[in-house]
């Protein structure tokens, strides 16, 4: 199964707030965020990793030419999209048939529970798994309703009654969404939620996978919270 990684974000905020590194590049317990989900997708056998990134961290793209050289199994795309799904669709074509799991640079979670969330969606029949949590601490999540037995049957920008999810960054998904991710762009539609939303509609069986917690480095002080979060693993 392949893996891939979207780092084309510009990390804006972080640089704002004095991180001088590409966010890709910022160092949690002394490992870059972008070597941590490299190591432990090569650990759930990572058949291939995608990773794209954006034409401005040209740190990025030598640091990830430099782990191409040493054999690892990286495809690098680099390429300035307007947003998260125009990454993914960038990178679809690379992705090849069946499953694939896909996830942002910044994304926060214990290793133990990923593995399992893989193991899920290996034997999974249906044609995506979204990992979800309920510990909120993001500043615009994306809730998600479910059914009793974690089929998902929304995506909602504000808090709905009935709602225990918001979404945790990783999808699980196979090459049937690339049809829905096609029309998105077409319609000139952005943004990762946009297209999870157009899932829905378009039929596709989706599943809910919860995690005890994920997070997001998306400020300087949640550096500290992730740290933090990873020693309890």
């Amino acid at each position: 199964m392949k893996f891939a990684i979207l780092a084309a974000g510009e990390g804006s905020r972080l640089a704002q707030e004095g991180v001088e590194l590409p966010k890709p590049l910022v160092r949690l317990n002394g490992e870059a965020m972008i070597d941590r989900l490299i190591r432990i997708f090569l650990d759930n056998k990572a058949e291939e990793i995608v990773i794209i990134t954006n034409n401005l961290t040209t740190l990025t793209q030598q640091h990830i030419r430099d782990l191409q050289a040493k054999g690892l199994p990286i495809k690098l795309i680099v390429e300035t999209t307007p947003s998260s799904m125009h990454s993914f669709y960038r990178i679809s074509s690379f992705l090849g048939e069946g499953k694939f799991c896909l996830t942002t640079v910044d994304t926060i979670f214990r290793e133990s529970e990923f593995k399992k969330y893989i193991d899920s969606f290996k034997a999974f029949e249906g044609d995506g798994m979204m990992a979800v949590t309920d510990f909120v601490d993001d500043e615009k999540p994306l809730y998600i309703g479910t059914d009793e037995d974690m089929n998902i049957t929304g995506f909602y920008d504000t808090f709905e009654n009935g709602i225990k999810y918001i979404s945790g960054g990783i999808y699980c998904l196979t090459d049937k969404s690339f049809a829905t991710l096609n029309k998105c762009i077409e319609e000139g539609k952005s943004r990762m939620r946009n297209f999870q939303r157009q899932l829905v509609y378009d039929g596709l069986r989706l599943k809910a996978y919860k995690f005890s917690k994920i997070l997001d480095v998306d400020h300087a002080e949640d550096i500290v919270k992730a740290e933090e979060f990873m020693k309890q693993q």
